[in-house]
């Protein structure tokens, strides 16, 4: 019987583990952890019966623990609980979902653990890749990626025989392919979180309205698959089909397609290397009638080039880049700023930024709130200024 820890089980990965845990009966549940949202936490933990949960927000715990008294279920808060839970000790893999940069000291203990982990924070990679790849590695367990265009990556991988000469990730170009940047300045909340093609939370479909999230892709691949930042192609797929595929030395391309449906890539991650039934559509080739296929705009995709001018740069400035995102993407969601002016600040911050080489796990959690600081201190029209002259320069 395989057990779970859920970090993160209320967002879109993790309520779809738990589909595929109810479609399983030989998986449950050990812990279950989010950041606020105790309404679905609870119903969560009523039907499978965790021996652990937490609640990040230590007023939601609270209230979380008042419902569920009548349950022998231990309920945590803050930073000690979600490592708890990454170490309950019932657990033999860590699905961690999470978003943001607060998973990296539980994914980090997991594997000090011994922990298998089923992984779908990018943030953590992105910005501490150099700290857990070599830990996976010392501590022999399995680091199992979960998003659709890693795992089709993996799995291209396993049946590719060695030798890749390039990776190739897969965007469905969001809601805006084919605009110009110019276009995009009015852009509402409510429309940049039309995606085409996938249902997922709001920060994530922002992250793929502006490219970012393909930037953050393309740094996690470097560091799960070993392969520099320039030899990682990201192509438009517009009907998120082909999930990603490798290109081998001898000029062979093994692809992963499917329907766009997460459980696929959640439940290979659970059983690897076994394949189960999963219910659910079926892709037809027949039906498709045909693919297509874009080469990006970097010049227009400000979210994307600057992905790349940070792995270039190395250091502590992936942790500036994705740090910068996530503050800006709040500010959007918020409308405090417009919608271009999300990378507009991602770049700000990266042109403002003393790169640290290797930077350890405190230092990270140091850049992580420099960046928000600078940006929090910087006036609104002082960036727009700046980017302005940049621009005419």
């Amino acid at each position: 019987m395989k057990k779970l820890s859920i970090l993160g089980s209320t967002g879109s990965i993790g309520t779809q583990t738990l589909e595929v845990v109810r479609n399983n009966k030989d998986i449950q549940v050990a812990a279950l952890a989010v950041y606020k949202s105790i309404d679905l936490l609870e119903t969560q933990t009523r039907e499978f019966l965790p021996r652990l949960v937490c609640v990040y927000d230590e007023k939601s715990a609270k209230d979380l623990k008042q419902r569920v008294r009548d349950l022998s279920v231990k309920v945590l808060s803050g930073m000690e609980g979600l490592i708890a839970c990454a170490l309950c000790e019932e657990a033999d893999m860590v699905v961690s979902a999470v978003v943001g940069m607060i998973g990296i000291r539980p994914v980090i203990e997991a594997i000090r653990a011994g922990k298998d982990i089923a992984f779908a924070n990018k943030e953590t990679l992105v910005t501490a890749g150099h700290l857990i790849m070599p830990l996976v590695k010392e501590y022999h367990v399995n680091f199992l990626p979960v998003d659709s265009e890693h795992s089709a990556i993996f799995q291209s991988l396993a049946g590719g025989g060695g030798n890749p000469a390039k990776l190739i990730l897969t965007a469905s170009g969001g809601p805006f392919r084919g605009k110009k940047l110019s276009e995009l300045t009015n852009v509402r909340v409510e429309d940049a979180l039309k995606h085409p093609n996938w249902s997922m939370g709001h920060k994530i479909t922002i992250d793929s309205a502006t490219m970012v999230n393909k930037g953050l892709e393309v740094m996690e691949a470097s560091w799960l698959f070993g392969m520099p930042g320039d030899k990682i192609e990201v192509v438009i797929h517009p009907q998120s089909v082909i999930h990603s595929a490798v290109e081998y030395l001898d000029g062979a391309v093994i692809a992963q397609l499917g329907v766009p449906d997460m459980k696929l890539p959640i439940q290979y991650a659970l059983f690897y290397p076994e394949r189960r039934f999963l219910p659910g559509k079926r892709l037809s080739l027949t039906d498709l009638g045909s693919l297509t296929f874009e080469k990006p705009d970097l010049s227009e995709l400000p979210g994307l080039s600057l992905a790349y001018e940070a792995i270039c740069a190395g250091g502590s400035m992936p942790v500036v880049y994705n740090a910068a995102n996530e503050y800006a993407v709040e500010k959007f969601l918020a409308r405090g700023i417009g919608f271009t002016e999300i990378t507009d600040w991602i770049a700000e911050a990266m042109r403002a930024h003393q790169k640290r080489q290797n930077p350890s796990l405190e230092e990270i959690l140091e850049v992580e709130a420099w960046t928000k600081e600078f940006l929090s201190n910087a006036s609104h029209g002082e960036i727009q200024s700046k980017m302005s002259r940049n621009m005419e320069a």
